[in-house]
């Protein structure tokens, strides 16, 4: 159903293997079908099988909207608000107890703390290849202690170069590679005592695009806009 009813969104999660539709509690509730088109509401409900159906109706509601979310700047952020902001990475992602991954963006208004929890699962490998200088917008519930947005969608505008250290500087009369004289002293030739401030380097590989990452079908609350419904009917 899921595959050939391409207006539906959020029914499985493949990478994780799980059942989207199928209500968690013991309910009499026996699956319920998100899409854009009412009709192919009713064909994929026509697709399940599942125990007896006693009845079924279609509701018009705000789910895979983004309703809840408003933009707004660090300094504005209360608890409990969904926001979206937008700023730069301040602090380099780290892993915490629990396979938390924790960053910081900061704007001109402040700094706040930006959190993929575990059951956001691959998410948090996006999150881990974000270095200090990414340009990004976070979407997301604010937790209350300690401030934190809870990650449901990030947008990455910009890429900070990664350089990395290939090197220490080669003298140019001496043609020797000089000593560094310890750290962030520089470096001096032992031959003829020239210096200079700056090891060789280059641009390393960032293994991240520009664009848009969301959390998988598993860890997406109710109300949050699917990537799905910008660009398919």
């Amino acid at each position: 159903m899921d595959k050939s009813i391409i207006s539906t969104f959020d029914n499985y999660d493949y990478n994780n293997n799980h059942n989207r539709i199928v209500p968690s509690s013991p309910c009499p509730v026996l699956f319920g079908i998100r899409g854009n088109k009412y009709r192919d509401l009713i064909k994929a409900k026509s697709l399940i099988e599942s125990e007896p159906v006693n009845n079924w109706l279609i509701f018009e509601s705000n789910q895979g909207t983004d309703d809840h979310l408003q933009k707004i700047t660090i300094d504005k952020i209360k608890p409990y608000q969904s926001a979206i902001i937008g700023g730069i990475v301040s602090k380099m992602p780290y892993t915490i107890q629990g396979g938390h991954v924790i960053f910081e963006i900061k704007d001109k208004t402040g700094k706040i703390s930006c959190a993929a929890y575990e059951p956001t699962k691959e998410f948090r490998d996006i999150i881990r290849k974000l270095i200090v200088g990414d340009k990004v917008k976070v979407y997301g519930g604010v937790r209350k202690k300690p401030l934190t947005i809870n990650l449901e969608k990030i947008q990455i505008l910009y890429l900070e170069k990664k350089i990395e250290k290939v090197e220490n500087p080669i003298c140019p009369k001496c043609k020797k590679h000089m000593k560094s004289k310890g750290f962030n002293q520089g470096y001096k030739c032992i031959i003829c005592g020239g210096k200079s401030k700056k090891p060789l380097i280059k641009e390393k590989e960032r293994k991240l695009e520009i664009g848009f990452y969301e959390v998988p079908i598993c860890a997406r609350r109710h109300l949050s806009k699917p990537l799905k419904r910008y660009i398919e009917p």
